[in-house]
């Protein structure tokens, strides 16, 4: 499972580098918004630039809206927890420096029944 987190990850960050339609681009403070969009219109992906790299929250979705990662950069690295959502599980990856440092599943039923 680590292993297609792992990927999962990796395949999030492609992302940025892969799109084929411009982003709409906003200033924001000292940052740069960005939100790409799928061809239906919805919202791929958003998130902020600052100096030309990956700064503070991304969040990512997929092609009906439904929330899949949120994550966070600082200075072009992966930092923090992120999460990953599908439709079973919830999984958290706590990055340091770009590198995963541990990798939690939670079972949404699980979420669903704290609050």
């Amino acid at each position: 499972m680590k292993k297609c987190v792992i990927l999962a990850a990796v395949l999030f960050s492609g992302i940025l580098s892969a799109q084929e339609g411009k982003p709409e681009l906003e200033t924001v403070g000292n940052k740069v918004k960005a939100t790409y969009y799928y061809n239906n219109g919805k919202i791929q992906q958003e998130g902020f630039f600052k100096d030309g790299k990956l700064d503070g929250v991304w969040v990512s979705y997929d092609e009906r809206g439904n929330k899949t990662v949120e994550g966070e950069y600082t200075e072009g690295l992966k930092t923090g927890k992120w999460m990953f959502f599908n439709e079973k599980n919830l999984t958290e990856v706590a990055y340091a420096d770009s590198k995963v440092s541990s990798v939690k599943n939670i079972q949404k039923n699980a979420v669903a029944n704290r609050n």
